[in-house]
């Protein structure tokens, strides 16, 4: 049953979709900043994670005292090593594998896990008892992703562990780190800004926050990645970037990581004589990135292996996998090594004897990541789509099409009409246009450390651009690309605190809606139509509210209802109360369906209650959504902790 209906009619239930997760207290704000020393930024990645700061009584505007901690990790066993990157993988070891003192770090409570560099080399031995891409797996909506999943692949024996445990253990280890580090500046009494996907939907970034709580994180907000890179961007020029663009310019951010492809738009405007920055676009959520790029290298390998007649088996493929990983990594971040070995490990007894030896080539990763992933295509070529086979193993649902290139392609053309509702901008794109022209390009995540790469994109950027008669984009020079999204997050902790230093203005990145069923008599083979009632359009503030009052919705309370709700990233000039019949496929795109069981509050179960909706944009950046009865002071907020079972309200 669903949860919403319009209360024009009598009695009879319908439904109500909603879009958006409620977070819970999170000290932010004006109470965030007392007695905080430093602003934290965490880049919590796909691959790696990172954690920069800066110095709030030392530094001045734009001009700021920043540093990156070096995280105290395993290499070996019994072997540490402080590395300016924690990779993002949680090994499992057999318990007669290592032994307590080979396993846990100086200072730290004994675990039954590793974390960091030490669980990468380990796991791609034994990929069996290898967590990764975690964060891949917290946005994903079709698992419960509480529930012990991970290794995905693991036999009965391996115990396994939830996504949302794994990102609680790296974030758990990065604060171990700092304690360790600054045991002078506690780290519940600092700023905290950690980073998210721009495409995370209201349940990922609920999720990442409850994360972030669990690992004792006190004061929190969450700030979109491509945001982060900008910001590093505009922190790292010392005040020079204002001589770099200009009013009019539209930025594109392409953020290739380890495991999803991020892309947004970033105007440039001027007001009062000041330029601002103003976010216009945010795309799909695409998960394409390292992860998969690792897979093709080693499929790639092993057609190689195959021709001189060494078969691999599906084990040995998923650790080549990693192999090839660590061989693309070191071969994207040192332009003078020509090939990298790979050892793929064995499964018979002669673990040593029987591992079989090979090599990984610059000019093999450039071939399958720049051809395979960045080929040449037009801008009106669209993201392949394939028939799906009626079974199929469970997992990430990773783009069907591994064209970067496309998915850009499509991203672009969505967003043609994106400058018409912004004031100061409107009629700067040429009429006719078949895509959005940005005028400048700024890239992030490792995968693009590659120049080869970078400049595959502008050249195609900009023979699109070419092709309608438009002046080339530039390239914006960003910081590292393995750290400029925690040093970004770090600076904007800074400058959100002080009030001083530019602020990219955002808000939420969707328009969002909810699907209110139609009252209507019982039609044999017919579900009564749904309509979208937006609650919280594009741009909408974090801190504040909306309400539709005017319109009274009818309640489903004491028995299990969905929840269905909605979301658009080109729908610009819906407004609170706005109610579509109709859309384009392109226009909404359903998000996940939660089912609820809102508390009856001494009703009936199943009375049908007459309510008004508020929808509130959290200080995090996470929605909430209230339903308070007319002429009540009570209120129902759903509280969606996005399980596969039914979900609560309070």
């Amino acid at each position: 049953m669903s949860v919403f209906a319009s209360i024009a009619q009598s009695g009879q239930k319908a439904a109500f979709a909603e879009n958006s997760v409620a977070a819970s207290t999170v000290s932010t704000g004006a109470e965030g900043q007392n007695g905080a020393k430093f602003s934290i930024g965490i880049d919590l990645g796909t691959t790696h994670c990172a954690l920069s700061f800066v110095d709030k009584a030392a530094s001045d505007g734009e001009k700021v005292v920043q540093q990156v901690l070096e995280i105290p990790q395993l290499t070996a066993p019994a072997s540490v090593q402080a590395l300016p990157l924690l990779p993002s993988f949680l090994y499992l070891p057999h318990e007669s594998e290592l032994t307590e003192a080979e396993r846990t770090l100086p200072g730290q409570v004994q675990q039954d896990f590793i974390v960091g560099e030490f669980a990468r080399s380990r796991g791609a031995a034994t990929p069996i008892r290898l967590v990764s891409s975690a964060k891949s797996w917290l946005c994903h909506p079709g698992v419960d992703r509480r529930s012990p999943l991970l290794p995905a692949d693991a036999p009965a024996e391996v115990s396994r562990i939830s996504p949302l445990t794994a990102s609680i253990r790296y974030l758990e280890h990065l604060r171990w780190a700092w304690e360790q580090a600054h045991p002078e500046a506690p780290f519940d009494q600092q700023d905290i800004t950690v980073t998210i996907p721009a495409s995370f939907d209201p349940a990922a970034r609920e999720l990442t926050a409850e994360a972030c709580r669990a690992a004792g994180f006190k004061q929190l907000t969450l700030l979109e990645e491509p945001q982060a890179a900008l910001y590093s961007w505009i922190q790292a020029s010392n005040g020079a970037w204002r001589k770099q663009v200009k009013h009019g310019d539209i930025i594109l951010v392409v953020d290739v990581g380890g495991g999803t492809t991020d892309l947004s738009l970033i105007a440039v405007l001027e007001r009062d004589g000041n330029l601002e920055l103003q976010r216009i676009a945010v795309g799909e959520h695409i998960l394409l990135g390292g992860d998969n790029m690792d897979l093709a290298l080693a499929y790639g390998v092993a057609r190689k292996l195959a021709q001189e007649g060494k078969q691999l088996d599906a084990w040995q493929t998923r650790a080549l996998a990693h192999g090839c990983r660590a061989a693309k990594e070191q071969l994207l971040a040192d332009a003078s090594l020509q090939s990298v070995p790979v050892v793929v490990p064995s499964r018979g007894s002669k673990l040593i004897g029987g591992s079989i030896r090979t090599e990984v080539t610059r000019d093999e990763v450039l071939a399958m990541l720049v051809e395979g992933f960045f080929p040449k295509v037009a801008v009106s070529d669209k993201p392949q789509t394939r028939a799906r086979a009626g079974l199929t193993q469970l997992g990430l649902p990773y783009a069907q099409d591994a064209a970067v290139t496309r998915h850009l392609a499509a991203f672009l053309s969505r967003q043609v009409n994106a400058l018409d509702n912004i004031p100061g901008l409107e009629g700067n794109q040429e009429p006719g246009s078949t895509f959005l022209h940005p005028t400048a390009i700024l890239f992030n995540g490792g995968v693009l450390k590659a120049t080869q790469i970078e400049q595959r994109i502008l050249d195609v950027i900009n023979g699109w651009l070419d092709e309608e008669a438009c002046e080339p984009a530039r390239l914006l020079d960003g910081a590292n690309l393995d750290l400029a999204v925690a040093r970004g997050a770090a600076y904007f902790g800074y400058i959100n605190g002080s009030g001083r230093g530019m602020r990219i203005r955002g808000g939420t990145a969707q328009s969002y809606y909810i699907g209110v069923e139609s009252n209507m008599p019982a039609i044999p083979g017919m579900e009564p139509p749904i309509s979208a009632l937006c609650l919280a359009p594009f741009g909408m503030e974090e801190g504040t509210e909306a309400a539709v009052p005017d319109l009274q919705l009818g309640l489903v309370v004491g028995e299990p209802v969905r929840l269905r709700f909605f979301g658009s990233s080109v729908r610009r000039s819906d407004t609170v109360g706005t109610m579509l019949d109709f859309w384009g496929p392109e226009e909404l795109v359903e998000l996940q369906e939660i089912e609820a069981n809102l508390p009856a509050e001494g009703r009936q179960p199943g009375e049908v209650v007459p309510v008004t909706l508020q929808a509130r944009v959290t200080d995090i950046g996470t929605l909430e959504l209230n339903a308070v009865p007319v002429g009540g002071t009570e209120r129902w907020k759903v509280e969606f902790d996005v399980r596969a079972e039914t979900a609560d309200a309070a």
